[in-house]
């Protein structure tokens, strides 16, 4: 799987994707940057590659979508990520907000429910110069053979917190979770403050695929 070229027309296109999520409100420069650093339209089919710098979300195929870029840009600037943190994130699908996380840190591991996406995503990951530790599996478990992690992004919607996502989370690491029902979530941020204690804070509405798995919708 060989990647569109990155021209300068997608580098500009790119430019004026982060002045519009600024506009909208995304203030984080670190997260504005790593926008700006990835090359969305590799993410797309070729025939789709013109759509790649609106800001809206895109069907990629198994009844998932690549998330709209405020979205990711939004999830992104929740989790706060420093250079050293390990990062767990639930569903990879195409791997553009793992490749955004991948900009601002190394430590990036990722869970694919869907096998299909999972096979497709690997390939095209796989080409990075720092590519991330990808699994396929059942992600509202999280991955407990790799915890604890000081940040964990969910990107499809859940009826609850996943418990075992919560017991992941070292002390002091932050959980970005959409929890409503199966058409609209609220986005979450939940810090674990001690063992037994964790503080929740209720953000804004969002619509999300749904969480699927165990802890998820079944």
């Amino acid at each position: 799987m060989h990647a569109a070229p990155d021209t300068y027309r997608h580098r500009g296109m790119r430019r004026a994707l982060v002045e519009d999520l600024r506009r909208k409100g995304i203030r984080d420069e670190q997260v504005l940057a790593a926008i700006g650093a990835v090359p969305r339209h590799q993410f797309f089919a070729a025939g789709f590659q013109s759509h790649a710098y609106h800001d809206k979300a895109f069907p990629i195929g198994e009844g998932q979508t690549i998330s709209q870029p405020y979205t990711v840009a939004y999830q992104t600037e929740l989790l706060r990520i420093g250079p050293q943190d390990k990062v767990l994130e639930i569903g990879t699908g195409s791997g553009y907000q793992c490749s955004v996380l991948l900009q601002l840190t190394p430590h990036v591991f990722s869970i694919e429910y869907n096998a299909v996406l999972f096979e497709r995503t690997a390939r095209r990951l796989a080409q990075l110069p720092q590519p991330p530790q990808l699994f396929c599996g059942d992600g509202s478990l999280g991955l407990p053979q790799h915890a604890p992690f000081d940040k964990i992004l969910v990107t499809a919607g859940s009826p609850t917190l996943p418990r075992p996502l919560l017991q992941q989370l070292r002390v002091g690491g932050a959980l970005v979770i959409p929890v409503g029902d199966a058409t609209r979530q609220r986005m979450v941020r939940v810090v674990r403050e001690s063992e037994e204690e964790f503080s929740r804070q209720e953000l804004e509405e969002f619509r999300f695929v749904p969480l699927l798995g165990k802890a998820g919708w079944g």
